[in-house]
């Protein structure tokens, strides 16, 4: 009798052999040396007290930043083993560099987030909550913006612009931040993309995403580096990865420009034929009509160059990022 107590005892006992679920966080870094710290520190926080059953590993992607970022990462990574480290070559722009740290992570899902603490931690505890509800993807929808009128409108139309010209259904006001299950990062592996457009891919794998709605705080340290540029460049990446509809636009425009000047030209042919004498076309229609074509031609020739730069990429196959050196890697 004692014996089956024993026994029933160690039945119900949890066992030392079952593996703890592990969540990965990836943070991409570029001279945050003011803030790194801090969120390594939220991070730790978030785990040690909200989520204490899971296992966790941090990973910073450094992209050949300029300052002390390195040096405050490695210090905090010989303290903690749960901090690994990868160091890039050079600067690998900032959206190749921490699509290729979501390759490098163990965990059985991966949540981004950024070192200026845009991207709050403390929302990590909701994302796993939908995750341990079978949702796959869980994305994170901002709601508040702290920038400029202007950007705000730009940002808009961009998110109208690419939800009508997409083949794709897009996901607006959605930046990459959220939490994706190991299947999910399987599936990125093997899709070899050379510049990645993260929110477009995510779209396009299809799995049912949950939703969670948050306001995005302001940036603690340094300032942002996304600037016009970079935000065009972003944009023009999101268009020609997922819509083919800008060359059929310069394809129909083509086509209207072409009737509208045989209009024209047929009407100046008949008002010269019935007004010989008193009828001059002048250069000024001339220079105007060859002005507007160039521009039009341009035009069109900067959105092929934008799809064979793509195809270039592709056919390349270029490595995301070479790396300079790991640390706390097994």
């Amino acid at each position: 009798m004692q014996t089956g107590t024993q026994s029933d005892s160690l039945a119900n006992r949890p066992s030392a052999d079952v593996r703890r679920r592990k969540i990965s966080i990836v943070t991409p870094c570029y001279n945050e040396e003011a803030g790194i710290a801090e969120c390594y520190e939220q991070v730790r926080a978030v785990f040690e007290g909200a989520l204490p059953q899971y296992d966790y590993e941090h990973l910073f992607i450094d992209n050949c930043s300029e300052d002390r970022t390195v040096a405050i990462l490695k210090e905090i990574a010989r303290r903690d083993r749960r901090v690994k480290i990868i160091v890039n070559a050079r600067n690998f722009g900032h959206y190749r560099s921490p699509h290729y740290a979501i390759l490098q992570t163990t965990g059985d899902a991966v949540v981004g987030i950024l070192a200026d603490l845009q991207t709050p931690p403390e929302l990590i505890p909701a994302f796993v909550q939908k995750w341990e509800a079978g949702y796959k993807m869980v994305v994170a929808v901002r709601r508040g913006l702290h920038e400029g009128i202007a950007l705000r409108l730009a940002r808009r139309l961009f998110y109208e612009l690419i939800a009508r010209m997409s083949h794709v259904e897009q996901i607006k006001h959605f930046m990459g931040f959220g939490l994706y299950d190991r299947s999910v990062v399987e599936i990125l592996r093997g899709l070899h993309e050379p510049d990645p457009y993260f929110r477009g891919l995510v779209a396009e794998i299809g799995f049912d995403k949950a939703l969670v709605e948050y306001d995005q705080p302001a940036r603690k340290h340094g300032k942002s580096r996304n600037d016009f540029f970079v935000l065009f460049e972003y944009a023009m990446l999101g268009l020609t990865t997922y819509s083919k509809v800008p060359l059929r636009l310069m394809t129909f425009t083509g086509l209207i420009i072409a009737a509208i000047s045989l209009l024209v030209g047929f009407g100046y042919l008949v008002a010269k034929l019935l007004f010989w004498n008193t009828f001059t076309t002048g250069i000024a229609p001339i220079l105007i009509a060859t002005f507007f074509f160039a521009a039009i031609q341009l035009l069109a020739l900067g959105l092929v160059g934008e799809y064979i730069g793509l195809i270039l990429q592709y056919v390349r196959r270029f490595p995301l990022v070479i790396e300079k050196e790991r640390v706390n890697f097994e």
